[in-house]
């Protein structure tokens, strides 16, 4: 494919373009960014789809050779044109600008559903200042004579997620009525992005010093109260001990590199976004490895509190399971109530097993063992769901400094939402998350390299080299080669736009090398 033509367009926007008031500034935007969801929801998951630790073992080899390379690309490109995704793509070729507006639309879809499950938790916050808890115990029935059966055979926590929460309808074909608790809650979500984006990249800068520092907060309380919790120890031993047979399944390895995009938020564009406002030289190599460290860091760091809670609850429905069948053994064999501890259950069971056959094999009893309910998945799979500024890290372009643009948009957004507060709004939710990112990411990724190596062209240096010296007079922005310029010498190739020479009368000639 023919190189792009004509003169670099990284001129003088650096005067013109919004920066990062500091480093760290940056560094917790793209961090923020890329932490999400994905990390705390769909990376666990998948620990546990495919043997603990295993998985771990694809996820970095997959982190070294695709997540930081692309990841790289993206902050390079970004910084070095110097504009927002859909800018930078059709700077480099007309024919790539429908890259950037597909990123543009994946992010906005997704940031539709993300921010309902937003408001999900704002919901749940709300309702966390309630003694007892909503979801503790359930509710007495129409007679109150008695408890509701869907709840006792459901258990209190999805009865009031089900029923008081979405009061869900039986299919996707019954629409249902708004929720009005819940559409509060998307309002307030909407203004809380709005909030954030109002200004620009200078609202957005000051916030992330919260929105990208609480979650680990939030994660290290979690930890700390799950580490105290019985059987957290079986739960972390669950996590690091590696099941190698699943190395086998070429599906293991597909949603490890799967995982990387939906980790790193590749191919959404923010990234490009976030990098434009640094300066040209900054040293986006090791912005890069140092991000994706500290993204994948917190997937394991937010594992280990996931495990250690599920952990949790799988000895506690181990322990259930145990005394539903020893209340059966009791009522049965008429044993003195209490006479049969959780421990001495397996030699009761094995002694009338052995004299009491018949009658045992007509009980009502259970299989219980501890692997069993850490095998059994806790959470959904998320595949799509990511950060909060997912839709938004572009909105902080040249031209969208008034308020009146970002509440536009949000306001949109906010609109195009209401579904999602419908009494059927978690089937439509499913159909998002399930087709709105996963192949698409993967299609723009592709995209992204053909458009940086092969349109752009390798020869036309995008990568800042750190070592070179910045006070070297007659160096302008790197592209082009000029190996007679008599102040930049030649290690300076792929550098200049610009070479400068002084006569002996004094006066400065620029010469232009495009």
């Amino acid at each position: 494919m023919a190189q792009a033509s004509g003169m670099d367009p990284l001129v003088d926007m650096e005067d013109e373009r919004p920066k990062w008031d500091n480093k760290l500034q940056y560094l917790l935007s793209c961090i923020g960014f890329a932490v999400g969801l994905g990390n705390i929801w769909r990376f666990p998951y998948l620990c546990q789809t495919y043997g603990g630790g295993a998985f771990l073992i694809p996820y970095f080899i997959a982190l070294v050779f695709e997540g930081i390379p692309l990841f790289y690309i993206e902050l390079a490109i970004g910084q070095r044109l110097r504009r927002g995704s859909i800018g930078v793509w059709r700077t480099i070729s007309p024919y790539l600008g429908g890259l950037g507006l597909g990123c543009f639309s994946v992010s906005f879809l997704i940031s539709l559903y993300y921010n309902t499950v937003l408001l999900w938790v704002l919901w749940f916050f709300l309702n966390s200042f309630q003694y007892p808890l909503p979801w503790s115990t359930c509710p007495l029935d129409l007679n109150r004579t008695g408890f509701v059966q869907e709840c006792q055979s459901s258990g209190t926590v999805s009865y009031f997620w089900y029923r008081q929460t979405l009061n869900i309808t039986p299919d996707i074909n019954n629409t249902g009525t708004i929720q009005w608790k819940l559409f509060l809650c998307l309002v307030a979500c909407w203004a809380t992005v709005y909030l954030c984006i109002i200004r620009g990249i200078e609202s957005t800068g000051k916030a992330i010093y919260f929105t990208a520092l609480f979650p680990y907060v939030v994660l290290t309380i979690f930890l700390v109260r799950g580490l105290t919790l019985p059987g957290a120890t079986e739960g972390l031993t669950y996590l690091f001990t590696p099941n190698m047979k699943f190395l086998q399944n070429p599906r293991v390895w597909l949603d490890a590199a799967t995982q990387i995009f939906f980790s790193l938020s590749l191919a959404f564009g923010g990234h490009i976004a976030f990098a434009s406002y640094n300066p040209p030289r900054n040293n986006c190599e090791k912005d890069a490895v140092t991000i994706a460290l500290v993204n994948s860091m917190t997937s394991v760091y937010a594992s280990i509190t996931i495990f250690s809670i599920m952990g949790f609850k799988a000895t506690n429905d181990y322990w259930r399971c145990l005394d539903r069948n020893i209340l059966s053994l009791t009522n049965e064999f008429d044993f003195p109530e209490l006479s049969i501890s959780r421990d001495e259950y397996p030699e009761v069971l094995m002694y009338l097993n052995a004299t009491q056959a018949d009658r045992l094999a007509q009980l009502p009893l259970k299989t219980c063992h501890l692997e069993d309910f850490l095998d059994k998945p806790i959470w959904k799979q998320s595949s799509g769901a990511h950060v909060a500024r997912e839709g938004w890290a572009r909105l902080t372009s040249r031209g969208w400094e008034t308020p009146m643009a970002p509440g536009m948009v949000c306001l949109v957004c906010f609109l195009s939402a209401i579904c999602f507060t419908l009494q059927s709004g978690s089937y439509w939710l499913e159909i998002f998350d399930s087709f709105a990112a996963s192949l698409n990411l993967i299609i723009f990724a592709f995209l992204e390299v053909v458009g940086v190596i092969y349109v752009y062209g390798m020869k036309r240096n995008i990568f800042p080299q750190e070592r070179r010296s910045s006070t070297q007079a007659g160096c302008r922005s790197p592209v082009y080669s000029c190996p007679s310029c008599p102040h930049c010498g030649s290690h300076q190739l792929l550098w200049l736009i610009y070479c400068t020479s002084t006569d002996r009368g004094g006066r400065i000639h620029i010469r232009k090398v495009v």
